[in-house]
C-alpha cells in the first residue's frame, strides 16, 4: 500500500495559477499509474488527470485540456498538477490517487485506483 499527501492548495484569484503535489511513500513511486480527481461541494468526484508510470503518458479531462498538466517526478517518488487560468469552478477538493502496482497504461475511472491522499482545497475567487 502507497500513502499519498497531497499540498499546493489554497485561494487564488481566478486567472491565477497553482501547482499541486502529491508526495508518495510505501513502494516505489515509478511502478504504477496516478491520477489526479476533484470533488466540488454537492458533487461527484470526477477525473482531472492521469499519468503511467513511466510518465510518458499522460490523458487529461478534456474540458481542462490547456489549463492543467499533470507530470511526474519518480526520483522524488512526486505527481504534480499544474493548473493555470484558473475559474471560480475549478474550485473543490482536489485529490491524488495511486493505481495497481505494475499496471500498463493510463487509468481515467475512480474504481480502478486503490490508494488516495486525504485531499487538498483549491478555492478560486472571482
Amino acid at each position: 500500500q502507497v500513502q499519498l499527501v497531497e499540498s499546493g492548495g489554497g485561494l487564488v484569484q481566478a486567472g491565477g495559477s497553482l501547482r499541486l503535489s502529491c508526495a508518495a511513500s510505501g513502494r516505489t513511486a515509478s511502478s504504477y499509474p496516478m491520477g489526479w480527481f476533484r470533488q466540488a461541494p454537492g458533487k461527484e468526484r470526477e477525473f482531472v488527470a492521469a499519468i503511467s508510470w513511466s510518465g510518458r503518458s499522460t490523458s487529461h479531462a478534456d474540458s481542462l485540456k490547456g489549463r492543467f498538466t499533470i507530470s511526474r517526478d519518480n526520483a522524488k517518488n512526486t505527481v504534480y498538477l499544474q493548473m493555470n487560468s484558473l475559474k471560480p469552478e475549478d474550485t473543490a477538493v482536489y485529490y491524488c490517487a495511486g493505481g495497481p502496482e505494475g499496471r500498463v497504461g493510463l487509468l481515467r475511472s475512480q474504481y480502478e485506483y486503490a490508494d488516495w491522499g486525504q485531499g487538498t482545497q483549491v478555492t478560486v475567487s472571482s
